[in-house]
């Protein structure tokens, strides 16, 4: 904008309505500019200032003119349209965006040089260090993944550190921004904090060396009694209530408030925090906890619900709180549950009571942890057929609250994956092995530091066989669906993979799930330098993401021949035709057995608390009002509406076979 020098009548009009300033020399202003609302300020340095021409509407329907009253500038930019009342001290080095309003606030300074939180170092896992994170505004749970547990690589790490100060220092200034259409009312101090676009921050205590990234799509929401303190808030994200955060990266459309205390920790996409306290966490995407009694600590969580009273232990009172741990993807705690790091815990398993042995069920996913006596009990795959493991698998979805279309993590939400089914299939052996080690007739069988009675061994067998069935015919039934097959040369060539790439082993990077390969590629990419910044390394995670199903079925082709026997190369229609009705056999089994345990929601014991003067038909009648009945429950019309169509997919699918021409 080509600003001009004030004249000498507005000078003189402003100095007549209480403005004063060291050198009216550096004070320039907007062509159209007009002093009418600019009145009892303090200039200072270089000042830039727009037009006033616009009214804002405040809560209860106040009306106000833009403008500047009651305040001191030094070095600032001030848009056009914007209203500055009521500065208690002054206001510092910033450039203030278009249609801003800043109301009854303390001082909002730059003092020298900063990054704004871009370069912090956040001691996760570890509080004594070693895993540190460099926060960034580009900062995904994937690059944080690595950064923190891939210590065995130090050139890699080394690497992405010099990318991220890079970054770091692309963004350094004395100058800070607050963007357009933003609100700042009664707040105390904001010291060295960058301010995107639309950004909301009403009664906060203090903000410091921190960036809000905000935007006009999905705008960031600061609240009463927060307090940051060398942070990075992302897009969409809420802090109310006296939140109290240091040294934090918050991710987009995260919400943390009620008095949530954390320090040293990352919360990424679709975070949840009320109450409690964390401390050293890297809490992946859809990590949950609302309860005053909940500790989270060292440990790694993504889609996981932390019951009330949760806690972990990270600390042995020998070398300090040096230990960790992992409840991998979609783990749960109940009420009261506590874990003595260190201590790996299964995908999607839930853990009930004090679990103190160290237990490590990363290979046994979808399991029950039961503390009796001081013991671990392990009850491997039941919660495959629990109604609230599909009811999880079906709500992260729709509680993905981001707006914003720059994503910056890549979500995988599906239930079974190659990531999920490469440990069922260990899981599967471990268990044969343990039986034949031991005898089928023990009692109990000893798995790491947990038990595992018999009867729970059976069926972890059976439940992980009948999952792997389901995937691996499901992978089948879509390949075939994309092709157009005649013959039985149409149908191998259509399951021949189209890529190598998804052989082997795969890896859940906080969210993203993709093979082990493909993130080696990066990582050595990294460290040679073909990937050359933060925006390239978050460019190929989307890549691993967007070809997932690519990756996917090269990873189930090559397991069919070790699942089924059968010689993919030269596989027939009666093998593919066995595949399906397994298939079909297998999700009709799991969707039966999720319904029984849906029905348990609706028995009498369930009932207990309704009805409460009345008689067990009032009980009844009181449940129903209030719970519906079983038959018109939404989520079971939907599993028998599942049951319905997939066996109407297997059906039509093996009646295509059968027309192939061999």
């Amino acid at each position: 904008m080509n600003y001009r020098d004030l004249t000498p009548q507005e000078i003189q009009q402003l100095e007549a309505q209480g403005c004063s300033s060291l050198n009216w020399n550096l004070v320039k202003v907007h062509p159209d500019f007009s002093t009418e609302f600019i009145k009892d300020v303090i200039f200072s340095g270089d000042i830039r200032l727009g037009v006033f021409e616009s009214i804002f509407t405040l809560p209860g329907g106040m009306q106000r003119h833009s403008g500047i009253c009651k305040a001191a500038l030094h070095n600032v930019t001030v848009g056009n349209n914007c209203c500055i009342i009521n500065v208690q001290n002054h206001i510092a080095n910033y450039e203030i965006g278009d249609d801003t309003l800043i109301e009854n606030v303390g001082v909002i300074i730059v003092d020298g040089e900063s990054t704004f939180g871009n370069g912090v170092e956040v001691s996760v896992l570890n509080e004594t260090g070693g895993r540190e994170v460099m926060i960034h505004n580009r900062l995904s749970a994937h690059q944080a993944y690595i950064m923190a547990l891939y210590r065995h690589r130090p050139e890699l790490i080394a690497k992405l550190r010099e990318l991220t100060l890079e970054y770091a220092e692309s963004v350094k200034s004395a100058v800070g921004k607050i963007g357009r259409g933003v609100q700042i009312v009664n707040c105390q101090s904001i010291k060295d904090v960058c301010i995107g676009d639309a950004c909301h921050i009403f009664g906060t205590s203090r903000l410091e060396n921190g960036t809000i990234n905000s935007n006009e799509i999905a705008p960031v929401h600061i609240g009463q009694g927060v307090i940051c303190d060398d942070f990075i808030i992302c897009s969409g994200s809420h802090l109310s209530d006296g939140a109290m955060l240091s040294r934090c990266f918050v991710g987009q459309s995260c919400k943390l408030g009620h008095g949530y205390m954390a320090s040293d920790s990352l919360f990424f996409c679709n975070c949840q925090g009320e109450n409690g306290e964390a401390c050293a966490i890297f809490a992946g995407p859809f990590t949950v906890t609302h309860h005053k009694s909940t500790l989270l600590i060292a440990g790694m969580f993504s889609f996981m619900n932390a019951g009330s009273g949760s806690n972990q232990s990270n600390h042995m009172y020998k070398l300090g709180p040096i230990h960790q741990g992992t409840l991998e993807r979609g783990a749960k705690t109940t009420s009261d549950s506590y874990v003595l790091w260190p201590a790996r815990v299964g995908a999607f398993s839930l853990v009930m009571g004090r679990h103190v042995n160290h237990a490590d069920t990363s290979n046994l996913p979808f399991s029950y942890l039961i503390e009796q006596q001081n013991t671990t009990y392990l009850v491997p795959g039941v919660n495959l057929r629990s109604v609230g493991t599909i009811r999880d698998a079906q709500k992260w979805p729709k509680r993905d609250g981001r707006k914003d279309p720059d994503k910056l993590d890549c979500i995988n939400y599906n239930l079974l994956s190659p990531y999920t089914v490469q440990k069922m299939m260990k899981g599967m052996s471990t268990l044969k092995n343990l039986r034949y080690a031991s005898g089928e007739l023990s009692d109990i069988y000893s798995y790491h530091s947990a038990k595992i009675r018999n009867s729970s061994l059976k069926k972890g067998i059976q439940f992980y066989t009948t999952a792997v069935h389901k995937f691996l015919g499901n992978s089948v039934i879509s390949r075939l669906r994309s092709c157009e097959i005649k013959t039985l040369a149409d149908l191998q060539a259509c399951l021949k993979p189209s890529t190598q790439k998804g052989s082997g082993q795969w890896a859940d990077v906080s969210g993203l799930i993709a093979p082990q390969s493909e993130i080696q590629n990066l990582l050595d990419g990294i460290e040679n330098g073909t990937v050359q910044n933060i925006a390239q390394v978050n460019e190929a995670f989307a890549e691993m993401h967007n070809n997932y199903y690519t990756y996917e079925w090269t990873w189930a082709y090559e397991h069919l021949e070790e699942f089924y026997g059968i010689d993919v190369e030269n596989i027939t229609v009666e093998d593919v035709i066995k595949i399906v009705e397994l298939w079909k056999e297998a999700v009709v089994g799991l969707d039966k057995m999720v319904y029984e345990d849906a029905k348990k929601e609706f028995n009498l014991s369930s009932m207990t608390g309704f009805g409460a003067d009345g008689s067990k038909e009032q009980k009844e009648q009181d449940f129903e009002q209030v719970r519906g009945d079983f038959e018109s429950n939404s989520f079971v019309n939907a599993v028998l509406k599942h049951i319905e169509t997939k066996s109407k997919l297997g059906d039509e699918t093996i009646e295509m076979l059968k027309a192939v021409v061999c």
